[in-house]
C-alpha cells in the first residue's frame, strides 16, 4: 500500500480507502457486522487506514462497526463520516435509496457531530464531511463557521463537503472550492463517467475571477498531466471507482442484478453501452502491463494529484486484495493517459443520449 498527506494537513492515508456504504446499508448485498468487520481487519491488514462512514448508512451503523473492528487501534486509522441527513427524526421515511430530509443548522450539525462521536467511541472525528449539499448550504456562512468551531474544539480535524448522491452537482462542488476551499471534497469520479468531475478538479488549480463564473474560466483540465501545481487546497476523495462495478471488468450481457441491488434500477443501455467501452480499454491490462482493470480504474484515478484517496465499494476478500494490490503494478504510463483522454472525448466510442445530471449544472452568465 502506498499513503498521501491530505494537504494542509498531518493526516497520512492509504491510496485505497474503505467506503462502508456497501457493507452497512444493504445495496451491495447483505452483511451481518461480523461479516462486515472481517472484511475491514482484512483491509487494515493489507494497508488501508482510511475507513469512511456516514452516520445515515445504517442509521448509525457504519460508525457503530468501526470501534467493533479496530479496538485499540484508533491512532492507526484515519476516520472520515459525514453528517447532514436527519435519520433521527425521519428514519421511517426511508424507502429504499430514496433521500430523508436534511438539516444542516449549526444546532443539528453540532447535535450529529456528538452523536458519531459516541458511536465512533472516539474523541474526534478526523474529516467531518458535510453530506450531499446543495447551493444554499455553499452559501451559507453559518454552517462553515460551525465547522470552524469544531474544528477549533478538536471534536473534528479537518473538514469538506460530499456531493451526491448520484453523479452532476457540477456548480454546487465548483463553488464549494472556490468560495469555501475546504480540505476534503467527495465526489463520483472514474475512468468511464469524467464529466463534471474533471471540472471540480478543474477548480483547484485557479481562482475564478467573481463568484458567478463558469466552469468556461477554469484552466483546462488534463488528468494526470497537470503542469501547474493546484492554487487552491482542496484534496478529493473519490467514490463510485469503478462505474458501479462496470469497470472491475467482470459484468457480461447476461449479468442480471438482485431486485434490492441499486444497479437493478439501472437501464439495460447501461449495462450494454458500458461493455461496449471497457473493450476500448483492453490496453491497459493484459500480461505486458500486469494490471486487472479494476486495478487499471484505480491507477488512473490515482495519477491526478489532487486525488488524496480512492473509495472503491468492496464487498468481498478477493476483489478488496485485488484493489489494494493496485498500486503495486505497473503506473498508468503518459502515453496511456493521453489515449484515455482521446477516447473519453469520443464517448469511448459509442453513441447514447446525454447522461442525466443532478445538481446545479448550468449557470446563468451575468453580463459584467
Amino acid at each position: 500500500m502506498k499513503y498521501r498527506t491530505i494537504r494542509k494537513t498531518n493526516l497520512k492515508v492509504s491510496e485505497v480507502g474503505f467506503g462502508l456504504w456497501t457493507v452497512s446499508t444493504g445495496w451491495w448485498g447483505q452483511f451481518t457486522d461480523d461479516q462486515a468487520v472481517a472484511l475491514m481487519r482484512k483491509a487494515f491488514d493489507l494497508g488501508v487506514t482510511l475507513y469512511d462512514a456516514a452516520d445515515t448508512y445504517g442509521n448509525g451503523r457504519s460508525e457503530e462497526l468501526i470501534p467493533k473492528a479496530f479496538e485499540g487501534k484508533r491512532d492507526q486509522i484515519v476516520i472520515a463520516t459525514k453528517v447532514g441527513y436527519d435519520f433521527y427524526n425521519h428514519a421511517a421515511e426511508r424507502k429504499g435509496q430514496r433521500e430523508i430530509p436534511q438539516d444542516f443548522s449549526p444546532r443539528f450539525l453540532r447535535f450529529a457531530v456528538d452523536e458519531a462521536l459516541r458511536r465512533l467511541k472516539t474523541d474526534r472525528i478526523d474529516i467531518l464531511q458535510l453530506h450531499n449539499i446543495h447551493e444554499e448550504q455553499v452559501k451559507d456562512d453559518a454552517i462553515w463557521s460551525t465547522l470552524e468551531d469544531l474544528q477549533k474544539e478538536g471534536k473534528i480535524l479537518a473538514s469538506g463537503a460530499a456531493l451526491g448522491p448520484a453523479i452532476g452537482w457540477m456548480y454546487e462542488g465548483v463553488d464549494c472550492v472556490q468560495q469555501r476551499n475546504p480540505i476534503i471534497l467527495q465526489h463520483i469520479y472514474n475512468l468511464l463517467e469524467q464529466f463534471p468531475g474533471n471540472n471540480l478538479h478543474a477548480a483547484t488549480y485557479a481562482k475564478l475571477p467573481h463568484v458567478d463564473a463558469t466552469v468556461e474560466d477554469l484552466p483546462e483540465f488534463k488528468h494526470g498531466q497537470m503542469t501547474i501545481e493546484p492554487q487552491l487546497d482542496t484534496s478529493f476523495l473519490i467514490r463510485v471507482t469503478h462505474s458501479s462495478g462496470m469497470l472491475e471488468g467482470k459484468y457480461t450481457e447476461n449479468t442480471v442484478f438482485p431486485p434490492e441491488d441499486h444497479r437493478s434500477h439501472r437501464p439495460r443501455s447501461w449495462l450494454i453501452n458500458g461493455l461496449q467501452k471497457i473493450k476500448t480499454l483492453e490496453f491497459l491490462t493484459g500480461k505486458e502491463t500486469g494490471r486487472t482493470l479494476g486495478q487499471a480504474a484505480l491507477q488512473w484515478l490515482l495519477t491526478e494529484k489532487t486525488v488524496a484517496s480512492c473509495l472503491p465499494n468492496i464487498y468481498d476478500a478477493e476483489q478488496l486484495t485485488e484493489f489494494c494490490k493496485a498500486v503495486d503494478q505497473e503506473p498508468i504510463s503518459q502515453a496511456e493517459l493521453s489515449r484515455i483522454a482521446e477516447l473519453c472525448a469520443d464517448n469511448f466510442g459509442v453513441k447514447e443520449e446525454r447522461g442525466k445530471y443532478k445538481g446545479t449544472m448550468e449557470r446563468e452568465v451575468v453580463e459584467r
